[in-house]
């Protein structure tokens, strides 16, 4: 098999170099990328886990994260390459929350997206504003995963240290503000906070108001090419090799995975698939009305990205991988890959909640047509088809904004570890699907963003592609009274009872 043209030996890379860190779920990760976008050299990663509770609670130690992006720029940010990296792109998982004070020290955890406390604040705001028009101005429901709920939850449930907080910033900020003495918040995390507004891109006042803040509690909002430099030369001492470099407002993972896959118009439906997923499109401009279950997030003056978000995807596989007695991995992956069958038990995959298209944040997961005959792995296959049915539930939104967008890309761990998704996911759907096969295409896309400064103009190299999962219209055809089914269950339990 010939090697790959995507990755490139560091002494064979082009300049500029792109230091690129990626803060997820798991782990840290980083790489370099050369100006045509391809890794070069190591990769370096420093495993992680949120802290999670019965309660709701999902957080995770900020300063533990600043100590892991320290280890791996001590890896990349080699002497030997000083003068060589013009750029240091981050990006972390959205939706995340810190208090700081006036010195810059965390006075809370970092609460992050996966956290559902502020479940009945959700219910409250409800209460209070029209969500609609909220979500039309924003680009986002109310919910448990986004920061209005979440800050009204930590006013009520901790007012001591909420009166205390001098700046709420997201972990990304927090990083840059320990490393280089000042920071800003990206456009595109601004965005995915749901307190700015989208049109504008300036913070949005009612929702600040709602939250019991001002502008004068959150950082600067800033366009990606806007990059940060060090208040100091605090820096030059430890990394030569990045005097001089930007520093990149850290963005969204969500934003990196579509760029990284090559979605990057509206043609494409990006689809991630790692702990989380997603289906999203990038469009030019932002959307004149957003549809009911999606989100639009802002990532530029030119850009929005649409799209819809799905809590439990690997969540979901590892739960039934580590709960069911499975046969040996050849045989399972000949189920998954089998006709359909009405005995597979219809579930509805919704393990710590659901975001689009209900957004019910307090759901939990639900299983019909579960007999006494019923098997592991009929059951393990209803897991995994109940997460296609999610995707599509998204993609039917999606595509009444974007009825051009026939090209799925496919990326992430899941899509990896567990291929015959990407079957599931093409029948289900009704379009060809093609899987990214790159590692990391959440750093590869956080690197082209910041090429697009450094380097524009530079073709960049396209990411490796595995072969394309075609639908097979009898299939479809099933996967379509499935959701049907699917949708009939969610109404009587779910959405009745949230």
């Amino acid at each position: 098999m010939a090697r790959s043209s995507f990755q490139t030996e560091l002494a064979k890379a082009v300049d500029p170099l792109v230091l690129a860190v990626d803060i997820g779920s798991t782990a840290s990760r980083g790489s370099l990328y050369d100006a045509h976008g391809r890794p070069a050299g190591q990769r370096v990663k420093v495993p992680h886990s949120f802290t999670s509770q019965a309660d709701g609670t999902s957080t995770i130690d900020p300063d533990q994260v600043l100590a892991e992006v320290i280890e791996i720029i001590d890896a990349l940010a080699t002497k030997d390459l000083k003068g060589r990296i013009k750029g240091v792109a981050l990006d972390s998982f959205a939706s995340s929350l810190i208090g700081i004070d006036r010195q810059g020290l965390a006075l809370t955890p970092c609460y992050t997206y996966a956290d559902a406390r502020s479940g009945s604040q959700v219910d409250e705001l409800r209460h209070i504003v029209d969500e609609d028009v909220i979500h039309e101005r924003t680009g986002v429901r109310l919910h448990a995963s986004y920061l209005p709920a979440r800050l009204r939850w930590l006013s009520a449930s901790d007012p001591r240290t909420f009166d205390t907080v001098d700046r709420w910033v997201t972990l990304g900020e927090y990083l840059h503000l320990h490393l280089l003495g000042r920071t800003a918040v990206a456009t595109s995390t601004a965005s995915w906070s749901g307190l700015l507004d989208r049109r504008t891109g300036q913070w949005d006042a009612e929702m600040l108001s709602l939250c019991g803040i001002s502008a004068s509690h959150l950082s600067a909002v800033r366009d990606p090419d806007q990059p940060l430099e060090a208040a100091d030369n605090r820096l030059d001492a430890r990394w030569p090799a990045l005097k001089g470099a930007l520093w990149f407002p850290a963005i969204a993972d969500g934003l990196g995975a579509s760029v990284g896959a090559g979605a990057t118009d509206n043609r494409t439906i990006g689809a991630s698939a790692a702990t989380s997923g997603a289906l999203r499109v990038m469009v030019s401009g932002p959307v004149e009305q957003v549809p009911t279950g999606l989100w639009c997030y802002r990532v530029d003056r030119r850009r929005s990205l649409l799209g819809g978000a799905v809590n439990d995807v690997g969540r979901a596989i590892s739960w039934a991988t580590n709960t069911l007695a499975l046969p040996p991995e050849p045989l399972l992956s000949r189920a998954l890959l089998a006709e359909p069958s009405e005995e597979t038990p219809l579930v509805l995959p919704f393990f710590t909640g659901e975001r689009s298209t209900g957004w019910a944040s307090h759901a939990t997961a639900l299983m019909a047509g579960v007999h006494a005959t019923t098997d592991p792995v009929q059951l393990y296959r209803g897991v995994v088809e109940g997460i296609g049915l999610t995707y599509r539930r998204i993609a039917v939104q999606l595509v009444t904004h974007a009825p051009g967008a026939v090209r799925v890309l496919a990326q992430g761990r899941v899509t990896q570890d567990r291929h015959e998704l990407l079957q599931i996911l093409a029948d289900v759907m009704g379009r060809p699907v093609a899987p990214v096969t790159i590692k990391r295409a959440t750093l590869h896309g956080s690197a082209l963003l910041a090429l697009e400064m450094l380097a524009p103009g530079l073709e960049r190299t396209p990411p490796d592609m595995g072969p394309i999962a075609e639908p097979h219209p009898r299939r479809t055809a099933y996967y379509s009274e499935r959701m049907a089914r699917f949708s009939e269950v969610y109404d009587k339990v779910i959405a009745e009872r949230w």
